[in-house]
């Protein structure tokens, strides 16, 4: 590797924070895939039927999903045909804007996510939130809200 004098490179603690981090949200992302597999869903699938369940009439533009969901309009069209085949979401057209479409929840999807939310928020607790004590979770909150601020400032910026 070249050096250059005016790189600001990580110390051995910044190398370590920044490793650390990288493991545990990989492993942590893979974890809960793993538990939602019996329920037939993915980490994508479930992010946008917490997103539709909470939205206004279950029902979101498809741009805004996108951008909610940090998807391109291309893969979350794809990721969409997915869902409406399993019954879980369909597609309606935006009154005000002929070109523009809505993302709607099923019944299906609704009595999914109220089937499957449970043991979610239970794989999240046990997989992190119970690993830590809850004098900390308010630390972590405060060390990582900075960070992602400035990422959501940033999205789309190069």
């Amino acid at each position: 590797m070249t050096t250059d004098s005016d790189t600001p490179w990580l110390t051995d603690q910044e190398q370590r924070a920044w490793r650390i981090h990288l493991d545990v949200s990989r492993l942590l992302m893979h974890q809960l895939e793993r538990d939602l597999q019996p329920f037939g869903l993915t980490n994508n699938d479930y992010e946008i039927l917490v997103n539709l369940s909470e939205a206004e009439d279950h029902r979101l533009r498809m741009s805004d999903l996108a951008a909610s969901t940090l998807q391109s309009k291309s893969r979350l069209s794809h990721q969409i045909t997915r869902m409406e085949n399993a019954g879980l979401v369909r597609r309606e057209s935006c009154e005000s804007d002929r070109r523009g479409l809505y993302a709607v929840l099923t019944e299906a999807g609704w009595e999914t996510m109220r089937r499957v939310a449970p043991h979610h928020v239970a794989s999240v607790r046990r997989h992190f939130i119970d690993l830590f004590a809850p004098e900390s979770l308010g630390s972590l909150e405060s060390s990582l809200a900075p960070v992602a601020d400035h990422l959501r400032r940033h999205r789309g910026n190069p």
